[in-house]
């Protein structure tokens, strides 16, 4: 990242279309400055219709995320583990979001502004209930608690028609899995945001193994023999070399699922998201399914 004068950046902002004002309730932190050091609070930011000024390693969350869309004058602040705090600060913002425990330290972020930190889930196993909490939270804190419920009716509406679309699917289990390396993939299951969505629409999951907090297990590729003849649904992100040389081996070959034909590459959707993460991974599931 390249270190931009102070002259330069506060010109290169005034002419930026996110600089456009907007009324400013008293004591709440300026919507138009608001960086995001972690991609759950980009959605969360996004969801309330606030564009963040600065969001960390821009170029994986078009791999990994991809939705909502980011303008591509939005400035990258660099990795999410080790943001560019100086870049930070010459910004001024008005409040950094970031995910509660990942990331620079609070104490180095606190010399720079005001934070406001997100968990995946609250220890429940339910991150989309959590991501719910956090988005009302994160209203009430910039003023936009009308957006807020907005956006969560309009979640709800899209769960429920999806359940109502998916009805014949509700007794045949589905595999979750994103290829990590050529003997490695990475499943969901409990405590994951997807299977609290696939819950809600009325699916199995066929993954009954073991799961870290987040919900996802990193396994062997022969674990997944053990699930049988499933549907298996396979996030793609931008892997296409190692996914066609795994596709060629002997031991994928062998798996019950991909003998049977009941194999899907799909879209990347962010596993450890929140909103627009659930409803991006209703879309692709349900496309996946009714052409299969």
């Amino acid at each position: 990242m390249l270190n931009l004068s102070r002259r330069r950046l506060i010109t290169a902002l005034a002419l930026s279309p996110l600089m456009s004002a907007f009324p400013l309730r008293a004591g709440l932190p300026d919507t138009q400055r608001i960086l995001a050091l972690e991609w759950l609070p980009v959605e969360l930011l996004m969801a309330l219709g606030v564009t963040p000024l600065g969001v960390a390693d821009m170029h994986n969350y078009n791999v990994w995320v991809g939705e909502p869309k980011l303008p591509a004058n939005i400035i990258d602040l660099g990795l999410r583990t080790e943001p560019n705090l100086e870049l930070m600060a010459q910004l001024e913002p008005s409040l950094i979001l970031h995910s509660n425990g990942y990331g620079p330290s609070l104490e180095k972020l606190h010399r720079i502004a005001p934070t406001m930190g997100f968990d995946l889930n609250s220890g429940d196993g339910k991150p989309l209930s959590t991501a719910r909490k956090s988005l009302r939270a994160l209203g009430a804190r910039i003023g936009r608690e009308a957006q807020a419920e907005q956006h969560l009716q309009f979640v709800d509406q899209q769960l429920a028609a999806a359940r109502e679309r998916l009805q014949s699917w509700a007794d045949r289990p589905i595999l979750l899995m994103s290829l990590m390396d050529s003997r490695h993939a990475i499943t969901f299951g409990k405590n994951s945001l997807f299977l609290e969505v696939m819950e809600i629409l009325g699916l199995s999951n066929a993954w009954q193994g073991e799961t870290n907090f987040w919900g996802s297990a990193v396994v062997g590729l022969e674990r997944l023999a053990n699930v049988g003849d499933v549907q298996v649904i396979c996030f793609d992100h931008d892997n296409d070399r190692d996914m066609q040389r795994v596709m060629k081996s002997a031991l994928w070959q062998a798996l019950p699922f991909v003998r049977a034909q009941r194999f899907q590459r799909v879209p990347a959707v962010w596993y450890y998201g929140a909103t627009y993460s659930a409803l991006k991974f209703v879309r692709v599931l349900e496309h996946a399914l009714e052409s299969h």
